[in-house]
């Protein structure tokens, strides 16, 4: 019999105080076969979470982030090999941090595809060593966000290439800014601003009109607030804050367009980006990658020794790569997976996952603080993958 989504969100977020509101939709060979909405999306106005709700991705713009780069790879226009330096000089030479401290000159650059699998040696903000340097370099951004000199793609690119690195490129998988300066190097090739590229070869050519970088006035009544938990009184509460560069209110178009985690959008917008995955590149007789680039982005790509830093719990079973999971042995995997599932989720979040062999996309929203791939999310794939394919 199948199971109730609807009950199994709701428990979710009313016994255990998760988030104020989510929903899900799934489709198979790209129609439709469940959608389902609980809670609100603005709790104390009592807005219903629906599927026109906008929502922060956070880092599900990586996957996006990553099919633009590799729109540039099918025209010819970069090569994965080509080290950051040629396109941005200030990030030569390298230096990182080793294991004693020491600041040591790195033996290689790092190249584009070190981007695109995180083995960049580019850290997220953090306390110490390079990881402290690039938190001072947030810093700056969230401080000159609402003011009249906000930082650029480019600015922030720019301060990053003056920042340490956590190791020798190439050396292991970490999680970081990697995405972000993809972005910068999409703009340096182009001459684009890039969220103008991605509107012109992704979301236009897709039809994903709610998907960018802000919200215009028409459509701010759709976006949902941000909660987080307060566990000392088991409720969620709401929590306006800027986070990474991103603007709470997303009421303007930012200077700095992350590609890391800046863009907004529906289950529906990003179902048309997934799909279009799932067909080789192409939706609707509209053809945005060959079917070679998208077989290429979706296949993991670290070694075993870069996976070693590839140890979150939750990601047992998976590799990386193109900014996204790769799931290599399902029996590892802690969700009911399949060998060659891939995807991403977001800080308050968001979840996609796309089956390639039972051709099944699974797309979770909500936005709650710290979220991640969240037991909501396991239990809705579980769920979901459990009753379509028995």
């Amino acid at each position: 019999m199948p199971l109730n989504y609807k009950e199994i969100m709701r428990k979710e977020l009313e016994d255990r105080r998760f988030a104020a509101g989510a929903n899900l939709l799934v489709l198979r060979d790209g129609k439709e076969i469940i959608y389902e909405e609980c809670g609100y999306r603005d709790l104390e106005n009592k807005i219903p979470f629906s599927r026109d709700t906008l929502m922060r991705l956070y880092s599900m713009s990586k996957p996006i982030t990553s099919a633009a780069v590799m729109i540039l790879a099918d025209r010819g226009l970069i090569d994965l090999a080509d080290c950051l330096c040629w396109t941005m000089p200030g990030w030569s030479p390298a230096y990182y941090i080793n294991g004693e401290g020491k600041r040591v000159k790195s033996t290689r650059e790092i190249m584009l595809k070190d981007l695109m699998n995180m083995t960049s040696g580019i850290p997220y903000p953090g306390p110490d060593g390079a990881s402290a340097q690039v938190a001072g370099v947030f810093s700056e951004l969230d401080k000159r966000l609402h003011g009249g000199d906000p930082m650029t793609t480019k600015e922030f690119c720019e301060k990053m290439g003056g920042c340490d690195l956590c190791f020798n490129p190439s050396e292991r998988f970490m999680y970081g800014a990697s995405a972000d300066i993809l972005g910068g190097v999409i703009e340096n090739v182009t001459g684009q601003r890039f969220g103008d590229f991605l509107k012109e070869n992704i979301f236009e050519p897709l039809g994903m009109s709610d998907t960018g970088f802000w919200v215009p006035p028409e459509k701010r009544d759709r976006l949902a607030k941000v909660y987080r938990t307060n566990y000392s009184e088991w409720r969620v509460e709401h929590c306006p804050t800027d986070h990474l560069g991103i603007d709470y209110n997303l009421d303007r178009e930012p200077a700095f367009q992350s590609g890391g985690a800046g863009l907004v959008s529906t289950l529906d917008d990003y179902a048309k980006f997934a799909t279009m995955l799932q067909n080789g590149g192409e939706l609707d007789g509209v053809r945005i990658l060959s079917e070679t680039a998208v077989k290429y982005m979706t296949s993991p790509s670290l070694t075993d020794s870069q996976r070693t830093g590839l140890d979150w719990q939750g990601l047992s079973g998976y590799s990386y790569g193109n900014l996204m999971r790769n799931l290599i042995d399902p029996g590892q995997a802690v969700t009911f997976g399949e060998k060659g599932e891939y995807g991403w989720d977001g800080w308050l979040g968001c979840f996609f996952a796309n089956y390639p062999e039972s051709r099944m996309t699974i797309l979770i929203g909500t936005q709650r603080t710290d979220c991640g791939t969240s037991a909501l999310s396991r239990k809705l794939v579980n769920a979901v993958r459990r009753d379509v394919l028995g």
